[in-house]
């Protein structure tokens, strides 16, 4: 996939220099052109050497302007052609076929230093949001309703019990153990937010939130600390110290203060290293599948109809893979959670 990648990014890059190449070599032709009109002219004629320079002069203009012109048009066509959206944030909401929604200019609402004005991927992870209580709610419902006998439910609804039901059986519980149930509701609610968002990157005129560090660091926090407390409950204060200052049972004074002086520092690391791989996986596996498909609709459209259904078959292939990603990643992000939670909870 790398190497693929590497060969997509070559062919892509290879297009601008060839069209500058072009343009360059048109002026170089066309200046020549006008410093031979006057070498090429005899002292007699200097009439007709005045009459050819001018219409080397003329030429040379009419080059310039196609240069320009051709220069404006690929400026519009790379603006019409932008897919960058869905791994980057913004002010707009781009919708094509309707035109093009401002959100609020940055600063135009701060509390204290902090700028909440919202921006394009607060509005996805907003729809995201809106889409979970869209189904959850009527789900419950309907689940309250069946428990009590007052209807069978419906299948849409069953599909999403089963969905939670999978990650509270199979994923919270063997990984947390005993006492997990109370943590299904977190990871059942933060495997469906980062699925959503995933999905809602996927969409033509859509936005990954889930391709920004600051959207995955700050899921990765809200875990740190979700995990950290855990611990702190389970083990109490002293043990919650021991999983930060680790020494080694049957050890003598000298050799447990060496221990912890090594083991302290390590500690740490591995504590901060947990929610930096969690953020880092989920940004870079989104980011880097929505940068391979723009690579390949790009040598589409760089290399016109030699090579335009090529890339885009491959392209749609896979938006497929993209698919599985989606739900890949939020699973991964949910498993390892759970397992974090679960080391901690049984430090001891």
């Amino acid at each position: 996939m790398k190497l693929t990648t590497a060969l997509f990014a070559l062919l892509f890059a290879a297009a601008p220099v060839a069209a500058q190449a072009g343009h360059e070599a048109a002026p170089a032709a066309a200046e020549a052109g006008h410093g031979a009109a006057p070498t090429a002219a005899q002292p007699g004629h200097e009439g007709a050497a005045a009459g050819n320079a001018a219409a080397a002069h003329e030429a040379v203009s009419d080059v310039n302007q196609g240069v320009e012109a051709g220069h404006g048009a690929e400026g519009g066509h790379s603006e019409e052609f932008n897919a960058m959206h869905h791994v980057q944030d913004g002010h707009t909401l781009d919708f094509p076929p309707i035109g093009t929604v401002h959100l609020p200019a940055a600063g135009s609402f701060m509390v204290g230093p902090v700028d909440m004005t919202p921006t394009r991927h607060v509005v996805f992870m907003a729809l995201a949001a809106l889409l979970m209580l869209i189904i959850f709610i009527p789900a419950g419902m309907a689940a309250r309703r069946r428990q009590s006998g007052v209807s069978p439910g419906s299948r849409r609804h069953n599909v999403v019990e089963t969905f939670a039901l999978y990650i509270r059986e199979e994923v919270v519980m063997p990984n947390i153990g005993h006492g997990g149930e109370k943590y299904a509701g977190y990871l059942i609610t933060l495997f469906f937010f980062i699925l959503f968002c995933n999905l809602l990157g996927l969409l033509p005129w859509g936005a990954s939130a889930t391709g920004n560090i600051a959207v995955t660091a700050a899921l990765a926090l809200i875990t740190f600390l979700v995990v950290e407390v855990s611990g702190m409950i389970a083990l109490g204060p002293l043990g919650y110290i021991k999983t930060i200052v680790y020494i080694p049972p049957g050890l003598g004074p000298v050799m447990s203060f060496i221990m912890a002086i090594v083991m302290t520092p390590v500690e740490l690391l591995g504590k901060l290293a947990k929610p930096f791989a969690l953020a880092v996986r989920l940004m870079a596996n989104i980011m880097a599948g929505h940068i391979v498909l723009l690579s390949l609709f790009a040598v589409g459209v760089a290399f016109g109809r030699y090579f335009i259904w090529g890339p885009f078959l491959m392209a749609g292939a896979l938006t497929f893979l993209e698919i599985f990603v989606a739900f890949l990643q939020a699973y991964v992000f949910c498993v390892l959670t759970s397992v974090f939670i679960g080391m901690i909870r049984h430090a001891h």
